[in-house]
């Protein structure tokens, strides 16, 4: 039995035919005997709209205010995560961040964790409950106020529970298969990469890479979570459990460099579209 804590971001959250595969990919890991933990993202867009919202109903607004806005968001993925997965024969429920709680800082708009006790939600997954977190969103615990992490929050969050339950794995489930050592899109002879450091996938995400987002990288470098890379759009059929098969068998596994016999001089390049060199001569 491990403990698994899976990421599924907005693309993958799109609609409720996507929740319902992001659902199947939970019931593999449930079936297999795993723990299971689901962070999840709000619905493709949607943060979009509410910020869009809070800047139409005041452009210079009380941040406080505005997180209890756009955390609303992922509130409706994870009600509508757990549904699905009790339609399935999976016993589950949601959380919020306030109820973990997941401990934030008083930077309302970009907070950082500063701890989450989670007694009760490893109480709940002991009992055979998988846990349906609302990524992005903790609580300010001196005002008690909802308190959000800043765009891309989901993956930050998603370590921090797996930081907090000691889990095997961290998955981070995208619209991609992997890290590649460019962009397949870009260049159609790039590799996916099995395994790649955390100092390297790092130096990648600051750069433009856009696959984790820097603070969950940072996190877990600091707590050595393995953390995995995995394409929600893969068949749940054509996947094993954790557990059943090597890790590095899909995806890719961010880890230490002590998990990598031999690496590359250069591991991967990223780009960033919107940047422009200007050489001014005298």
């Amino acid at each position: 039995m491990a403990v698994v804590v899976m990421k599924f971001g907005g693309t993958s959250v799109a609609d409720v035919e996507r929740i319902k595969n992001v659902a199947r990919h939970v019931k593999r890991e449930a079936d297999a005997g795993n723990k299971v933990a689901v962070v999840v993202s709000a619905m493709a867009g949607a943060t979009n709209q509410l910020v869009g919202w809070v800047n139409e109903a005041a452009p210079l607004h009380d941040k406080r205010e505005y997180d209890a806005v756009v955390a609303s968001g992922e509130q409706v993925t994870a009600g509508l995560t757990a549904i699905v997965l009790q339609s399935m024969g999976v016993k589950a429920r949601s959380w919020q961040g306030w109820q973990i709680p997941i401990e934030t800082n008083t930077a309302h708009g970009s907070a950082r964790i500063a701890g989450i006790p989670g007694d009760d939600l490893r109480r709940s997954m002991d009992a055979g409950e998988v846990a349906v977190i609302t990524g992005f969103q903790g609580i300010e615990p001196k005002a008690r106020r909802i308190a959000t992490l800043g765009r891309g929050g989901s993956d930050t969050s998603a370590v921090a529970v797996a930081v907090a339950l000691k889990a095997d794995v961290c998955d981070i489930y995208t619209d991609v298969d992997g890290i590649y050592t460019t962009d397949p899109r870009i260049v159609p002879k790039a590799r996916r990469l099995s395994k790649v450091s955390y100092e390297e996938m790092l130096e990648m995400a600051s750069s433009g890479s856009k696959v984790l987002q820097t603070r969950s990288v940072e996190l877990a470098m600091v707590h050595q979570v393995r953390t995995r890379v995995l394409s929600s759009f893969t068949k749940p059929e054509d996947m094993a459990p954790v557990g059943a098969a090597p890790l590095e068998s899909v995806g890719t596994i961010v880890c230490g460099e002590d998990e990598i016999m031999e690496t590359q001089v250069v591991s991967g390049i990223a780009y960033a579209r919107d940047e422009a060199k200007i050489t001014m001569l005298k």
